[in-house]
Order: structure tokens, then sequence, then C-alpha cells
């Protein structure tokens, strides 16, 4: 893909998600992450309905009348996108492969933060990490961000989410808003997510496709294993084939939901062929009650 192309493919996301953070996302996404805490702002004279604890007397008694004080919340946020570039993110039977779901959730995502000027970060990884970029503010960083999850090409094409969370514990030392975009056909990341999701506000971003957990009747088919590169003549016509490999979808399905919901993490699904937006607001409206 030349530079060309790229910068087109980056300019078409950026109209999209844009549009969707400026209108639908922004004030779901203020609402459901909180600054620090709060700082003060100013002091105006009491209305009918303040709170009488936020009475400042001192300029109460200089003023011979009341006078409160306004606080305001701490906006100074950090989010951390973390993305499987694996190589099973480059399947998809609908209109779109996985990866470009993920890179349109992850600009959305982006772009809602920088609306309220907080830093972005991007991981990246496989099996390993392939590629970090510090938590900046700003268009040109978050625009930088969906150029890489656009062009890059990843090492490996295994997945290791265990390594991705532990990298993750090592380099964000503060406190930060993480979402863990990936298809999660991977297991055995619990206790790593455990140590993540006490230091950070974590949400994995399930993104599959719907023959990630099933596979039609097509008799005997030439299968290629993306993570390995390995092809196998698979009977899709056996009944007890098929059941195999859909147990095992739901079995690393439920293995994601059981996992995070124990760490006390958020959990977003959503395939290829629904709407992400109506399924990233809910979950926004839902964390800001």
């Amino acid at each position: 893909m030349d530079t060309k192309e790229i910068l087109k493919k980056v300019r078409k996301i950026e109209i999209k998600t844009r549009r969707l953070s400026d209108h639908i996302f922004g004030g779901e996404y203020h609402s459901s992450f909180k600054g620090r805490g709060m700082t003060f702002s100013e002091v105006r004279q009491y209305q009918f309905g303040d709170d009488v604890r936020a009475i400042d007397w001192n300029v109460t008694a200089r003023y011979n009348e009341p006078y409160v004080k306004v606080f305001e919340e701490e906006r100074e946020l950090t989010m951390l996108l973390m993305v499987d570039v694996s190589g099973s993110e480059l399947f998809g039977t609908s209109n779109q492969f996985k990866k470009e779901t993920v890179t349109e959730i992850a600009a959305t995502l982006a772009f809602s933060a920088t609306q309220n000027n907080d830093k972005v970060g991007l991981i990246l990884f496989s099996d390993d990490v392939e590629l970090f970029i510090p938590p900046k503010k700003g268009k040109s960083h978050v625009l930088r961000i969906i150029r890489e999850l656009i062009e890059f090409k990843p090492k490996s094409k295994r997945t290791n989410i265990a390594a991705a969370l532990k990298f993750l514990s090592s380099v964000m030392k503060k406190r930060a808003i993480v979402f863990l975009l990936s298809d999660f056909m991977d297991d055995d990341y619990e206790k790593t997510l455990k140590i993540a999701a006490k230091k950070h506000d974590l949400t994995g971003v399930r993104v599959y496709d719907k023959h990630d957990e099933e596979i039609p009747n097509l008799g005997m088919v030439p299968m290629l294993d993306s993570e390995t590169d390995t092809v196998q003549l698979i009977n899709t016509s056996s009944k007890s084939v098929r059941n195999s490999y859909k147990a095992n979808a739901f079995r690393l399905q439920d293995y994601y939901i059981n996992t995070f919901k124990r760490g006390g993490a958020g959990t977003i699904n959503t395939r290829v062929d629904e709407s992400y937006v109506k399924k990233l607001l809910g979950y926004f409206k839902h964390k800001g009650r």
C-alpha cells in the first residue's frame, strides 16, 4: 500500500469516526470516565438550591452576603488502546475483516478522548508487544495511531494476551482508561488481567465474525489456520466436527466474559456485521450511571 492510498484510508476513517465521536460519543465518554477528583474553580453568589456546605464563609463575611465555592472535575485522563494484530484479525466473511472493524472502533474511542483533551496511547500486540506509542494529546497524534492501525505489519501471527497485559502493567504507572480490542481467541490470561484491572479502568472489546463460532456444512474443505499458516482438510459435513468447532469457540467466549467479570473489568461484544455504534453507546450509558 503506497503513502497516497494509506492517507486516503486514514482520511476516510477520520471522517466516519470523527463524526461519531463528535455527535454521539463525546458526552457519553465524558460522563462514563471520571477525572481524578474535583478542583476549585471560582467563587460566586449563592443561588437558591445551592448546597449550603459549599458556602465560603470568609468571602460571605467580607461581602455580607452568601457566596459559594464552585468546583469542577479534573479531567486529565489517559486512554490506552491495546489492539490485537495477530493473524486471526485478518478474517471476515461479511463486508469487512475484523481488523477493519477494530480500527474503526479504536479511532472512534481515540477521537472521543481527544475531544475531552485526554491523552491517547497505543499498544499493538501479537504473541509479543509489536509497537508501543506513548500517550499524547492532539489530532495529529490520533491520526498517527490510525495510520499505524491501517498499515502496520506484525512480525508474528500468534496471540498472547497475557504478555500484552504484563507489558501494560510495566509501562503505565498511573491509572489509565484501557480498551483491549481482540477476538479473544486465547486463554490463560486471567492472572495478568486481574493485576491490570486493579490498577486501570479496563474494558475488553471482542470483535468477532459469525464463522468464528460455527462453520457451515460445505463438505470437505481445506482450512487455513491464520495464526500458524497450516492448512488442514476439514470434513464440515460431520456434525461432530461442527459441534466441536462451536464448543471451542464458546469456551473461549465464556473464558473471556467470566475472566473480565471476575477481574472487575467491563466487556463489549460486537460482530463485524452488527452496529458497533449501538454496542459502544449502550456500554457508555450503562457505565455512566
